[in-house]
């Protein structure tokens, strides 16, 4: 089968383990690199193995030169929505970095707009692709009625860069993996949050780097999060450490490792999910497929948006020291999103939504 074409917005940090992983598969070619640095986009393409890969600072005209098919995105948060509505409109679908935009306003924005133009925008929520997350999911599923979900994170790392710049760094840009995670081990969706969120007098973070939420899910369940990126010292792995409690009893992961659950003094074993790869080049595996044969992919925008409404909830609550509740600040960003829109397909797609956590579930894929 012919590899599909795609575009990469965005050649940084992360951009450049995405080319190498773009370059990994056999899948995908990569025709284009754009950057506003034209510089960066120029070494990314020698990190791809291939210095002749045209660059370009306009994703439109690289994307008409090259016949691109789809686009990768890249880009810093502020960026996604811009650059997303940008391929989305020039009939592209696209793969994007989390979170899907700046805010759950502009990742209303871009799902009306995949209505709007028919392209596909999935979101890489790139640690879901962990065989080791479906296998806890699978041993939660052992559990029988679920009363709670925790997630202990503590990490160190120094970045540098935009990350150490950012407003509630923590919450934005790492705990919503955490929060996604959940949403995809519970199956269920959020529904309330209280957090509270601060700085250690040692962080080296301009935003908040540490924070304690807890979140009603349906059916009254229950998820704690508890996470800093300024904990130095017996740290966590990068996908937390989880603990579930159900009725039957016990499921754990300490996200490197292999799940365990307990039954009350007997091992669960529950059955074996096929592999959903690994991290970006799954959720790449994932895309193309998508693209190929349109069926609706996990990290689809409808479904992933209500990951970023937790973040915006969260942060929220930190703000006013109250419980906020999940479907008031969908509405809100809703009627933002309606207010800023400047294209009319897209502002009729918004305006013909009801509830808004109705049309978001309704492109949500079963699994």
């Amino acid at each position: 089968m012919t590899a599909l074409r795609v575009l990469q917005v965005g050649a940084g940090g992360m951009g450049r383990a995405w080319l190498g992983t773009v370059a990994a598969d056999p899948d995908v070619e990569l025709v284009g690199i754009v950057d506003l640095d034209l510089d960066a986009a120029r070494a990314g393409a020698e990190h791809a193995g291939d210095p002749s890969i045209p660059v370009g600072t306009d994703l439109t005209v690289l994307a008409a030169e090259t016949g691109a098919q789809a686009v990768l995105d890249i880009t810093v948060p502020v960026a996604h929505h811009p650059v997303t509505l940008q391929a989305l409109h020039a009939g592209l679908p696209v793969l994007g970095e989390k979170p899907a935009a700046q805010t759950v306003a502009e990742a209303l924005s871009l799902a009306a707009a995949a209505e709007a133009t028919g392209q596909l925008f999935m979101v890489s929520q790139s640690r879901r692709y962990n065989d080791q997350l479906v296998a806890f999911r699978q041993h939660v599923r052992g559990l029988g009625a679920i009363g709670g979900l925790g997630t202990r994170f503590a990490k160190a790392p120094h970045f540098g860069g935009f990350r150490e710049q950012m407003d509630d760094v923590l919450l934005l840009d790492m705990a919503i993996h955490a929060f996604d995670s959940a949403r995809y081990v519970l199956e269920r969706d959020p529904v309330s949050v209280y957090c509270e969120s601060w700085n250690p007098s040692w962080s080296w973070y301009r935003g908040d780097a540490a924070a304690a939420a807890v979140f009603a899910f349906e059916d009254d369940v229950r998820y704690v999060y508890d996470g800093s990126w300024c904990a130095p010292g017996a740290e966590t792995s990068w996908n937390g450490d989880w603990r579930a409690s159900g009725a039957a009893g016990t499921a754990l992961w300490d996200g490197d490792h292999d799940p365990s659950s307990d039954l009350d003094g007997t091992a669960g074993a529950p059955s074996a999910a096929a592999s959903v790869g690994h991290e970006i080049a799954g959720a790449l595996t994932s895309f193309v497929h998508a693209v190929r044969s349109g069926e609706t992919p996990d990290g689809e925008v409808h479904g992933n948006v209500m990951s970023l409404a937790m973040v915006e909830a969260a942060i929220a609550s930190t703000r006013t020291g109250q419980r906020i509740v999940i479907d008031e600040v969908l509405e809100r960003a809703h009627a933002d999103a309606l207010a800023a829109e400047r294209h009319e397909a897209v502002r009729d797609r918004l305006a013909a939504w009801g509830s808004v956590r109705e049309a978001l579930s309704a492109s949500v894929p079963t699994s």
